[in-house]
């Protein structure tokens, strides 16, 4: 059974990626908010996992709509909130089951119980996150073992990370992205898998 993955090139999704595919034929998805976005490096890092990688684009109105909703509120995290479900909402209606990165201890993106039986009752599909037991320190162990990786700030590194586009849309307008985002918010980007048995 194919399990479509959402991807940024981090090492969050990449390790919930390779714990899934002991079970599950993985596909990776990156959900883009511009059309403009580059990211080549996200394409290297999902062909460095050896799993097929699919990108979405959603219009630029839902871009507009997401970071309006950040500007009046002054902080991100309901619109990330908000473009993770509805990421989540897509892949629904392409996979029976959908994952992510999602760990112990994330704030946002995270969806609630409660959002979640919606989701599976609504759309049919089991939307899991094989991450959410672990801590981020036993992440990290798990990264060391399986993955080589690069880390930068946010806006420095090139991964698909829907802060990314939303940054982008803030500078287009005039507006800081320091205003809404907390400084040196700290970014990761896969760059190869390590041979372990």
């Amino acid at each position: 059974m194919k399990a479509g993955v959402l991807f940024s090139g981090g090492k969050d999704s990449s390790i919930a990626a390779i714990l899934l595919s002991t079970w599950y034929e993985v596909e990776l998805n990156t959900f883009l908010l511009s059309q403009n976005a580059s990211i080549t490096n996200v394409k290297e890092a999902a062909a460095s996992l050896g799993f097929p990688h699919h990108v979405h684009t959603f219009g630029e109105d839902f871009l507009h709509e997401i970071v309006d909703l950040i500007v009046q509120e002054g902080f991100p995290n309901n619109g990330i909130q908000k473009v993770h479900r509805e990421a989540i909402r897509e892949l629904c209606g392409l996979y029976d089951v959908v994952a992510d990165g999602t760990r112990f201890g994330d704030r946002v993106p995270l969806l609630s119980d409660d959002e979640i039986r919606s989701i599976g009752d609504r759309y049919g599909c089991s939307y899991i996150r094989p991450l959410i037991g672990f801590p981020k320190r036993e992440v990290e162990r798990l990264v060391s073992r399986y993955l080589t990786v690069s880390y930068g700030e946010t806006g420095e590194i090139k991964n698909g990370d829907y802060e990314t586009g939303i940054r982008e849309e803030l500078i287009k307008r005039g507006l800081s992205p320091a205003q809404y985002f907390p400084p040196a918010h700290q970014q990761s980007l896969i760059t190869g898998r390590k041979n372990n048995s």
